[in-house]
């Protein structure tokens, strides 16, 4: 099997032994930085969340969801309980398989929807960390330089930035997808798999930068005619594909072209020069004052910035050229697609690659390019302490680059408090299962995503909603909203009846004055049909006795 990495020319540039002791001491520092990075979120695992905002709400009840299904039923893992009569609605949106994975232990002993998702998105800083070091450190050689690179990569703005979307926080699988390219084994596939199977974006995107490597190989090492070269690359590629395909069979069930992006949208969510410059850490929030507007967060840092476009230079030097060309490369074209329709790279690669055109967001291909960088950097750093004479002061030059690196990347983590339980969850969990309506029941002039309040609450009872907040919004749900909307009336009783919607919940503190008496009137109207189960000063719970003819 072909091997895809540097070329050692030095003792130094060896590759050192894997083993135990190295992989404990990389995990312990990890979580030690993850830890301290993300603080206060390690000491506040079950009692913060981004609770501020529907996209963080939605992410929680996500990974909880996912941790629930695979706990007690795996197979209907799609079968969310959002938008119901509907089924495979966890497909609406990002399915965060992977981060619901991780979830699953904290999940289990706890069933704290917060802790689980809390806990993947500090496993996934750490497994980010842990890829980025491996693979610079094959490349390099050298586990300074690694450290610096995994600092520079794992705690990078971008990431900072969508705390509230757990699926772009699952970077790990871009360095080891990388990694497995470079060692060309087998579980190249599976890599690739559970990085589609995370995120969607990092799954095209492990296609791109593995494209980038085949293509860079091919003309470096001429192995367009090497058998060992293209099983190889077959097995990987049918593996991924083995894999995802069951998950993505719910993706392509919805209806034709809904599930795709057109390159209109495209437009409106492409990088600008200034996001490349743009970031909320400490560090680097004096610049936001002097940028123009920006659509993304995509500074990489100064140490992956300067040490990145130095790795140009060193690498090629130390006989580095094919990682210079695959990472080069893939900085530049990625830099290039994140800048949309409008560039006409992004265009290309949506007319000619199908998946493309599952894709919102040009803009967070630019991920792509911090990473690249941070490789880069690393490289560059590790060439560059081979130059000095002593060992003591090489080491001294590291630590104090990994921590400007870690320095830079500080932010203030603003974290909500958790909702309390509200008691009619508490009493509707303790109910026989069936369908619930929340009221107020949101429309679009008001905003769909209200309802992510709702599915977060779920994760306290677990029953089927009709209420739904994601990507996908279905036809029906759309047609009826407004109807819902004036529940109860008889027009919204005709469409929960075929459903036998058992439940409704009524938040009267979401309504205003007017609205409240109107819909306290409605109650007393159909109060033959409602039987009030449960009421405190701003909420009632009733179960749908029956339906007016």
């Amino acid at each position: 099997m072909i091997a895809a990495g540097a070329d050692p020319a030095s003792r130094a540039d060896q590759p050192i032994g894997h083993g135990w002791r190295e992989l404990v001491v990389v995990l312990a520092g990890g979580a030690l930085l993850t830890i301290g990075m993300t603080a206060p979120l390690a000491f506040k695992l079950g009692r913060v969340g981004r609770v501020d905002n529907g996209d963080g709400q939605l992410s929680i009840w996500n990974v909880a969801w996912v941790a629930h299904a695979l706990l007690t039923d795996p197979r209907r893992v799609f079968d969310a309980n959002i938008f119901y009569p509907h089924t495979g609605t966890l497909a609406y949106s990002e399915a965060n398989l992977g981060a619901g994975v991780l979830a699953v232990p904290v999940y289990g002993l706890t069933r704290n929807p917060y802790a689980a998702h809390n806990f993947a998105v500090l496993v996934s800083f750490l497994l980010t960390f842990v890829g980025m070091y491996y693979l610079v450190r094959r490349l390099a050689g050298d586990r300074r330089g690694a450290v610096a690179a995994a600092v520079s990569f794992a705690f990078c703005p971008y990431l900072f930035a969508h705390m509230p979307h757990i699926q772009l926080l699952m970077t790990a699988g871009l360095p080891f997808t990388m990694l497995a390219f470079h060692r060309l084994v087998d579980r190249l596939g599976a890599v690739m798999a559970a990085q589609a199977l995370s995120c969607g974006y990092y799954g095209v995107f492990a296609i791109l930068m593995i494209g980038v490597g085949v293509v860079v190989l091919a003309l470096t090492r001429r192995v367009w005619a090497d058998v060992r070269f293209w099983i190889a690359m077959s097995v990987a590629a049918v593996t991924a594909l083995a894999l995802v395909a069951p998950a993505y069979w719910f993706y392509l069930r919805l209806p034709q072209g809904d599930g795709f992006r057109s390159l209109d949208e495209a437009v409106r969510y492409s990088a600008n020069w200034s996001a490349y410059l743009a970031s909320a850490t400490h560090a680097h929030g004096w610049m936001l004052a002097l940028l123009p507007r920006w659509n993304e967060v995509l500074f990489p840092g100064f140490v992956a910035t300067i040490l990145g476009i130095a790795g140009f230079s060193v690498a090629r030097r130390q006989q580095r050229g094919e990682v210079v060309a695959i990472y080069g490369s893939l900085a530049i074209l990625a830099c290039w697609a994140s800048f949309g329709p409008s560039a006409g790279l992004y265009a290309v690669l949506y007319r000619t690659l199908p998946l493309f055109s599952w894709l919102r967001a040009p803009a967070r291909l630019g991920v792509l390019v911090g990473f690249a960088l941070s490789v880069l950097s690393g490289v560059a750093l590790s060439t560059l302490l081979r130059a000095v004479a002593s060992a003591g002061r090489a080491r001294a030059i590291a630590l104090a680059v990994a921590l400007i690196a870690a320095a830079e990347m500080v932010v203030e983590l603003r974290l909500p408090d958790a909702r309390p339980v509200e008691n009619v969850y508490r009493i509707l969990a303790l109910s026989p299962r069936g369908p619930v309506i929340e009221m107020p029941f949101y429309y679009p002039e008001v905003g769909l995503f209200q309802h992510s309040k709702y599915m977060l609450a779920s994760t306290a009872h677990w029953m089927p909603m009709v209420n739904g907040y994601s990507d996908y919004i279905p036809p029906d749900f759309m047609e009826h909203v407004h109807t819902l909307a004036a529940f109860p009336s008889r027009d919204a009783f005709k469409i929960l009846e075929p459903g036998q919607v058992r439940y409704a919940v009524f938040h009267l503190y979401g309504y205003n004055t007017e609205n409240r008496n109107d819909v306290l009137g409605r109650l007393k109207e159909f109060d033959r049909y409602l039987r009030l189960l449960y009421a405190d000063q701003d909420t009632r719970l009733y179960e749908i006795v029956g339906f007016p003819p």
